[in-house]
């Protein structure tokens, strides 16, 4: 007996509202075309979760570095600002998509654009994707083995516990996290699988922003906290230019725009996508806003690209070896969770760029393991072979990242085939771009010009 035997009139009701794009190979198709009969759609909080997971990911352990730059009062009113644009940008997604009775990012710019946008989407999903999973395991990897991109060396947790040795260097430990944790994890077919898994993700993520603000809390207590920095320190046009490169990394932090389609197709009252958008939001943007006040309060000017590698040191307090290896291991088990979540639409994507006119994805197993496994290895290698999660950053926040959560959501909404636009969302759509455009062109410019003067040339 299949689900469309036993479902209630009201399930039937709110499934048929849903918007089928048969025609956009990235699209996961609706649970019961796919053999997942039992499956009644998902729950607001499950829905919730998973949305929060792929926002909540590695960006938050480069927010309170942002703090270093802007200083708090600038930086807390980007996250704020960002947040708004994020939900004022997946609004319109979600409004074409329903005019144009599309059931995926990728359909919504194939109906937009032709092949050519769904193309484009699909492309800038996996170089997003890749690069985010990337950023996860290098994070990993500087919690349990350590790292040495700031040029001088912090000890990960299982150094710190039992020494050097072969079995915890780097290389292994991810190793051995990859086959026995993100292999595992990336086999689901249906992203509700991952809720539960989304819960307790968010719910480490928790337990580290409570363990951050409790230590912070406790050193201005007894005063060996220095008053922060509250604005930029713009001393010359090099420092100036500088304050474009937060602006990829605050644009990753909110990039969430490729599972809003999924998250809503397996929702088991679609009128709910707002209200899980919204909350969803709201509590990520209150997440970053005490993780970057209270880091960059607890390190100041010692903030490292990678704050969790700053917990390598004696805090100060009692017990600080503890707590530092708590704030580590739980934020490393967070990504760890965070991990399928991303990778979901990541395999999807690349099916659809791949193989557009096979076999649903979810029935075709051999080419389901195959993509799997070819990814992951992708991210594996690339993990090992980049030093810092702000260089991982730069690259997909200024190319990517921005495509996915502003340029493409603008350019559908000018583009307004349906003609459902109002002159409020042409405006807004217009400084979307220009902002875009303009603070990612000047960040790459930036950090162009900051390698080449780090590496200057034999002849100089």
């Amino acid at each position: 007996m299949t689900t469309g035997n036993i479902a209630s009139k009201k399930e039937r009701k709110s499934r048929r509202n849903k918007p089928v794009d048969e025609n956009a190979p990235l699209l996961p198709k609706r649970q019961e075309d796919v053999g997942f009969d039992e499956f009644n759609g998902a729950s607001f909080t499950g829905a919730v979760f998973n949305l929060s997971t792929t926002i909540v990911g590695a960006g938050i352990m480069a927010l309170p570095a942002t703090m270093k730059v802007l200083g708090l009062v600038l930086g807390v009113s980007l996250i704020i600002f960002m947040a708004f644009l994020a939900e004022a940008s997946i609004e319109m997604l979600l409004r074409f998509s329903r005019a144009g009775k599309c059931a995926s990012y990728g359909g919504l710019m194939g109906d937009a654009f032709g092949k050519t946008g769904r193309i484009m989407l699909q492309v800038a999903v996996l170089i997003n994707n890749v690069g985010v999973l990337i950023v996860y395991m290098i994070i990993i990897g500087d919690v349990l083995s350590g790292t040495s991109s700031s040029g001088s060396h912090h000890a990960g947790v299982l150094e710190g516990w039992f020494g050097e040795h072969w079995w915890n260097a780097r290389t292994f430990v991810l190793l051995v996290t990859t086959l026995f944790v993100f292999s595992p994890l990336a086999c689901f077919k249906r992203i509700d699988s991952l809720s539960y898994t989304s819960a307790l993700s968010v719910a480490l993520a928790v337990v580290f922003l409570i363990i951050t603000v409790g230590i912070t809390i406790v050193k201005l207590i007894n005063g060996s906290i220095a008053m922060p920095r509250l604005m930029p320190d713009v001393t010359d046009m090099t420092s100036f230019w500088k304050l474009f490169t937060t602006v990829p990394v605050l644009v990753t932090a909110y990039i969430c725009h490729y599972n809003v389609h999924s998250i809503d197709n397996e929702l088991e009252d679609s009128t709910q996508i707002k209200p899980v958008v919204r909350t969803a939001l709201a509590l990520c943007s209150s997440v970053y806003m005490m993780t970057s006040i209270f880091g960059f309060l607890l390190f100041g000017d010692a903030t490292l690209d990678d704050v969790l590698a700053n917990f390598d040191t004696n805090l100060g307090i009692p017990y600080s070896s503890l707590l530092n290896d708590a704030v580590r291991v739980s934020y490393a088990a967070h990504l760890m969770l965070v991990f399928p979540i991303v990778f979901f639409p990541l395999r999807l994507n690349l099916d659809g760029l791949l193989f557009p006119s096979a076999q649903p994805f979810h029935q075709a197993n051999t080419r389901f393991a195959l993509v799997t496994i070819g990814l992951i290895s992708l991210i594996f290698l690339g993990a090992n072979f980049i030093p810092s999660i702000w260089d991982a950053f730069q690259f997909t926040g200024a190319t990517a990242a921005v495509c996915l959560g502003f340029i493409f959501p603008a350019s559908i909404t000018l583009r307004d085939r349906h003609n459902i636009a109002s002159k409020r969302d042409r405006i807004l759509c217009i400084f979307m771009i220009a902002l875009a455009v303009f603070s990612n062109g000047v960040a790459i410019y930036s950090d162009a010009y900051a390698l080449i003067k780090k590496n200057p040339s034999p002849r100089e």
